[in-house]
């Protein structure tokens, strides 16, 4: 890096070749961090393959989490009248022999970011190419992952509460073929300029959401039915995204609503977790049929292209929502740090 500076500082220097060399990988380079490596990237670069959720659940379910397991709490610890109440009229008990992926999908959710691990940075990778459709690699820090919504250059300080479990279901939202057009409408509507929320934080919330209603026993019942812990969690998060989705549409709700609008569908979740994916059942269905799903409306017209998160925009306030730099004390501002950042996992 600084050899390439001093290249370019000394104007002077006979050697135009290496000078325009130089020139050509500075420019190359994309908001390097100190101490931090960084990527060079060019056009004859090979990309990094696509990876599926099938082979990156596969990497998890082969890799030695024992002491991510240890540290795990599937369920709510209940003591007291709480305890024979929910034997009594809880949910039922999910099947003995679904406990250990239930384990599982707790373990990733406690497993952080690994710049080591090829599968972890190929997750990544996937999530920015399917969502921007681009086909060339991106670097693994730098200001374009605020673009997909994440608060700041490395989408890792945002999985707080989630883990790794936050990126895989982003992975599943974008490489399942039928739910790929959801992700593009539900990104699509998160760059407008007046309804604009950061796409990957909410995802995350959504995560969230629906490892609460898994540890609540809620999924229980359709996790028994179906055999399976992990399908069910991926169809129930992207149930919960299109709930959200569909209020925030219909009904013009913008950042500053965004605290009322996730109480409103967590709690809904809680409440109704199959009707949440009958509904995205009907959604997909409907799509499938070629007409507009019940619960959505026309995409908004954006009037102008809308910043990157943590950049700028809305009024200045979207730079205080990146944890650099000052802090702002509108109550919009305000209301985004308190649900972003002060939610427990």
């Amino acid at each position: 890096q600084n050899g390439l500076l001093q290249t370019l500082a000394a104007g002077g220097t006979n050697d135009n070749e290496e000078l325009e060399k130089a020139r050509q990988e500075w420019e190359a380079v994309e908001n390097v961090q100190p101490g931090r490596y960084f990527v060079l990237i060019s056009e004859d670069s090979t990309p990094t393959p696509l990876i599926s959720f099938n082979e990156a659940l596969q990497y998890f379910q082969t890799t030695d989490l024992g002491d991510l397991l240890k540290n795990i709490q599937p369920t709510i610890r209940r003591t007291g009248l709480a305890a024979i109440t929910h034997f009594l009229f809880g949910p039922p008990r999910l099947h003995r022999d679904l406990l250990e992926e239930r384990d599982l999908v707790f373990a990733i959710a406690q497993c952080p970011v690994d710049n080591s691990q090829p599968v972890h940075m190929r997750v990544l990778q996937t999530i920015y190419k399917r969502l921007v459709g681009s086909k060339l690699d991106c670097p693994r820090y730098g200001v374009h992952w605020e673009t997909i919504g994440f608060q700041g250059t490395d989408p890792a300080t945002d999985l707080r509460g989630t883990g790794f479990l936050g990126l895989m279901h982003s992975l599943y939202f974008v490489m399942d073929p039928e739910m790929l057009p959801l992700a593009r409408d539900i990104y699509k509507l998160s760059q407008h300029p007046t309804q604009n929320f950061p796409f990957s934080v909410m995802s995350i919330n959504m995560t969230r959401i629906a490892l609460q209603v898994l540890r609540e026993e809620a999924l229980s019942k359709e996790c028994n039915r179906r055999q399976q812990v992990v399908g069910v969690l991926n169809e129930f998060y992207v149930a919960t995204y299109l709930h959200l989705y569909q209020l925030w549409k219909t009904q013009q709700k913008t950042i500053a609503d965004s605290g009322f609008v996730l109480k409103e569908v967590e709690l809904f979740a809680k409440k109704n977790p199959k009707q949440m994916l009958r509904r995205l059942e009907v959604f997909l269905k409907e799509k499938r049929a070629g007409g507009i799903p019940r619960g959505t409306s026309p995409d908004p017209r954006p009037s102008s292209p809308l910043p990157a998160w943590g950049r700028g925009g809305r009024g200045g306030h979207v730079e205080d929502m990146g944890a650099r730099g000052r802090r702002c004390t509108s109550q919009e501002c305000v209301t985004y740090r308190r649900t972003w950042r002060g939610r427990p996992g």
